[in-house]
Order: C-alpha cells, then sequence, then structure tokens
C-alpha cells in the first residue's frame, strides 16, 4: 500500500529467504525460494533484470502457494540478477536479498554433459526417431512387395504368351521352306 508522501510501504511481510537458481539452462532457468512459517503470502512477484541492463521482467503470480517460477528466453553466456517479494492481501514485502547468475554458453552445456547422460526430451525424441524409421522401413517393405507382386505378376503373363509365339515362329518357317531349301530360302539361287 502507499504511504501519506506517496512511497511504497511494505505490509508486515518478510522477504522470501534462500532464493536459488535451478535447473540452469543456456535460456531458461528455475527460481525458488522459501517464506516465513505465518506469513500470509497469497502470491508473488519475481524482477528480472540482465545485470548493468535497466530493462526488468516483472513476473507476478496471486492465488498460488508455489515457491519457484521458470523464468524463459534467457540469452545465452549473460549475468541476471533476481529479486523475489512475498505478496498478501495487505501488499508486498520487501524484495529478497538479489541474486545473480550467469547462463552457460550453448557449447559449455554440451560438453558438460556426460556421453552416458541422457534426458528425458532426448528419449522422447529418440522414440519419435525410432517410430518415424519404422513407419518408413513399413512403407518401403510395402511398396517393394508390390512391386515384387506387379513383377511375378507380369512374368506370368509373358511366360504364358511365349509358348503361343513360339508355336508361331514354327509354324512361319515351316510354309517359307521347302525340301530343296529347308532354310526357307525359295527366292535364293545358287550360283
Amino acid at each position: 500500500f502507499f504511504g501519506q508522501n506517496g512511497n511504497l510501504c511494505y505490509a508486515l511481510l518478510s522477504a522470501p529467504l534462500n532464493v536459488t537458481i535451478r535447473e540452469l539452462e543456456v535460456n531458461s532457468a528455475v527460481v525458488t525460494w522459501e517464506i516465513l512459517e505465518g506469513d500470509p503470502v497469497i502470491g508473488f512477484a519475481i524482477t528480472q533484470q540482465k545485470k548493468d541492463v535497466r530493462m526488468l521482467r516483472f513476473i507476478q503470480e496471486v492465488n498460488t502457494t508455489t515457491r519457484s517460477c521458470a523464468l524463459w528466453d534467457l540469452d545465452e553466456d549473460t549475468e541476471y540478477i533476481v529479486h523475489v517479494q512475498s505478496i498478501s492481501m495487505d501488499g508486498s514485502s520487501p524484495p529478497s536479498q538479489p541474486v545473480l547468475f550467469r547462463t552457460p554458453k550453448e557449447s559449455e552445456k554440451m560438453a558438460s554433459k556426460s556421453p552416458d547422460e541422457v534426458t528425458m526430451e532426448e528419449v522422447g525424441q529418440a522414440a519419435q526417431l525410432r517410430a518415424g524409421e519404422l513407419i518408413i522401413i513399413v512403407v518401403v517393405l510395402v511398396m517393394w512387395a508390390g512391386v515384387i507382386a506387379l513383377f511375378c505378376r507380369q512374368y506370368d503373363i509373358i511366360k504364358d504368351n511365349e509358348p503361343n509365339n513360339n508355336k508361331d515362329k514354327a509354324k512361319n518357317s515351316s510354309e517359307c521352306s521347302t525340301p530343296e531349301h529347308p532354310q526357307g530360302g525359295l527366292l535364293r539361287s545358287n550360283v
């Protein structure tokens, strides 16, 4: 609430304690805190600021008992300052002690992950990849089965027509041949 001179007055709330940054990623982090037992807290307010930059991000939540908040859209390899305030029906607490943290570089984050460490997100991506590969394999196998079936069908048609062609060839060659010229060369003359 505001006092007589217009300055912001703080209610009888204590500032949040043990403000900590967890799950620090290249572009995100989670801030957690604790409150004193018995404080009538109905929400929180977080101020996030890049170090040496005046621009602030203000996050406020009410009607919640949560004691953490995700910070998103952070820049890699950048220092940030975070303050947390408790909110009650009568106003806000003083800000917590500032917490300074730096987001890692993308290369640092990848290097810090051991080769055996696999996140749930990577497992989900691998499962999606395997499902996609399986679908492609099934489609290719079905297409090959269709090609083989068409080939067999065409082969049977060709095979069925082949004996008739041989009989026709035999008939045609015998019509043109004579006993004197077994090769069918009636027009040939022996010189």
